[in-house]
């Protein structure tokens, strides 16, 4: 997206529309639920007769939202296109993995899908629901699954030898 139709990553902000500040973007995260097609029900060894727990699988669902500084006449067109780019990049990168991920996710070599959610009208109407603003153009995308590591772990007893 960088450099068009946005000058700068600085100006693409993680906050909500009503927040946007000087952000031409804004990436709102508006839900997280549990992703149950990914759940992994196995523990692992983590040494030392323990088990580790296996990690809670999410999606994230995010509300995109484009803020053009263009005049009145253009800022529609502006909004549009923006909005239009971030699909397209979407779209092309629906698979995240390796090398641009971060942190934990980049460490266990996971990958992460992105996938344009479906909403209606009324689904819409509940996610934006920000007083004093009026509705813009925005999309939503699903994000995931994204894995959250356990903290729990369960000792287990070694079994040496049985008696006759």
């Amino acid at each position: 997206m960088v450099p068009e139709p946005v000058s700068s990553q600085e100006i693409i902000g993680l906050c909500s529309p009503a927040d946007k500040g000087d952000f031409v973007v804004t990436v709102y995260l508006y839900n997280i639920e549990e992703s149950g097609e990914s759940r992994n029900n196995q523990m692992r060894s983590i040494g030392t007769g323990q088990l580790q727990y296996p990690p809670m699988a999410v999606n994230l669902e995010y509300l995109i939202t484009a803020h053009s500084t263009a005049d009145l006449q253009s800022r529609m067109l502006d909004e549009n296109r923006i909005l239009g780019k971030v699909m397209q990049i979407f779209y092309d990168h629906a698979i995240i993995k390796g090398p641009l991920l971060q942190g934990s996710l980049a460490e266990k070599n996971e990958q992460v899908r992105i996938s344009l959610k479906k909403i209606n009208v009324d689904e819409m109407s509940r996610i934006w629901n920000f007083p004093n603003l009026p509705y813009k153009l925005s999309v939503c995308y699903r994000v995931g699954p994204v894995y959250i590591e356990s903290t729990r772990t369960r000792s287990t007893r070694r079994v040496t030898g049985v008696g006759t």
